[in-house]
């Protein structure tokens, strides 16, 4: 038994969807089950499958969900993944006219009849991985790039930095996105990420930088630099 909230804890990416039942202490209440993301993936592809993931889990109070792009007061202002009929194609109007503007948060409580809190992916990951002194920069590689700003422990206003050009005039998230590094091999990525790293630094000027995402465990540990974990 545990005493207050169960949180259904969705973790929404561009490749795949998971999802566990968290004490109030955050402590895994049930086994994490994925899918994989479906493209093209409109708003009702997303909540469909949400609600399949949500069905797979034992009773939860409220839901928590990150979101691969920027929300505000859980409406979706930008997102890179899913305006493209699958990843690393062009994006579509038809799936941004769908998609910026949406509010999410407010078609999953009515979907799930609990509150919800929807919120950026890297931010969500940040609030569970920082330790609350000075200026501190968490970055989340997976499909995407993203990236979630704290000082002294407090999130400041999601901005999406990956969207900043940078090397051959790709913006962050596409040069060091999966896609990318699919094409360009393990070595040329490794560079890229460096360089990006590097990149959030000058403008960011963190005390430290906090590393993550799928595909952070292809990073060489040993090469990330002073002050990244």
């Amino acid at each position: 038994m545990t005493d207050g909230p169960l949180t259904l804890a969705i973790d929404v990416g561009g490749t795949g969807l998971k999802a566990t039942v968290l004490s109030p202490e955050g402590e895994m209440q049930s086994e994490r089950i994925r899918r994989e993301t479906p493209y093209p993936c409109t708003p009702p592809v997303l909540l469909d499958e949400l609600e399949a993931l949500a069905a797979s889990q034992p009773h939860y109070d409220r839901v928590s969900v990150g979101y691969p792009g920027a929300i505000r007061r859980g409406v979706v202002r930008d997102v890179t993944a899913f305006v493209r009929p699958a990843p690393g194609e062009p994006k579509d109007p038809k799936l941004i006219k769908q998609w910026i503007g949406y509010d999410l948060q407010t078609a999953l409580a009515d979907r799930f009849g609990k509150p919800v809190r929807v919120a950026n992916d890297a931010d969500v990951q940040g609030c569970a991985v920082i330790e609350g002194r000075g200026m501190e920069l968490a970055i989340t590689l997976g499909t995407g790039v993203g990236c979630a700003v704290f000082f002294d422990g407090t999130l400041l206003p999601h901005m999406e930095l990956s969207h900043g050009r940078f090397g051959e005039g790709l913006s962050i998230e596409v040069a060091c996105g999966d896609n990318e590094r699919q094409k360009v091999g393990k070595h040329e990525w490794r560079k890229r990420v460096i360089d990006a790293l590097e990149t959030f630094e000058e403008m960011v000027l963190p005390d430290h930088i906090f590393i993550g995402g799928g595909n952070a465990k292809r990073l060489d540990a040993d090469k990330i630099g002073p002050n990244r974990t």
